[in-house]
């Protein structure tokens, strides 16, 4: 089974980005725990600021992978290419949030991609990774 995990815009600051809200471990730090856990699984691993990159990424893997676990940061409340991009692919995707966005600004109470996705994990800090990655399985 392969799983791509496709981060968005600011999710490279993890660990110093509002740790009272994203916590203070990196991705970086808490992807390798991932990989661990489910050695059976290849876990790949993809970040970008830009919108299209990450449809680009997207693209490239949604035919050919098992599942795309998708954390589009500020993207998720704003963007209809990646709702598109999602609708499109063969893979499924799981949106992802580390905070719990329906606790927070007026703002991030609505996604534009969720309808295309296979599911929402959200609020659980990094361990939402591990619950989609489960959600896939």
């Amino acid at each position: 089974m392969q799983i791509h995990i496709i981060n968005g815009p600011n999710l490279n600051l993890l660990g110093t980005r509002e740790p009272g809200i994203y916590g203070s471990s990196s991705f970086e730090t808490y992807l390798p725990k991932l990989r661990e856990r489910y050695p059976d699984i290849k876990i790949d691993y993809y970040q970008s600021n830009i919108e299209g990159e990450l449809i680009n990424k997207m693209q490239q893997v949604g035919f050919s992978c098992d599942g795309i676990v998708l954390n589009a940061g500020a993207y998720t409340h704003t963007s209809i290419a990646l709702h598109d991009c999602i609708r499109s692919l063969k893979a499924p995707v799981i949106e992802v949030h580390i905070s719990n966005v329906h606790q927070r600004e007026e703002f991030r109470h609505h996604s534009m991609i969720s309808s295309a996705c296979k599911g929402v994990i959200c609020g659980f800090g990094l361990d939402s990774y591990r619950l989609a990655i489960e959600a896939l399985r």
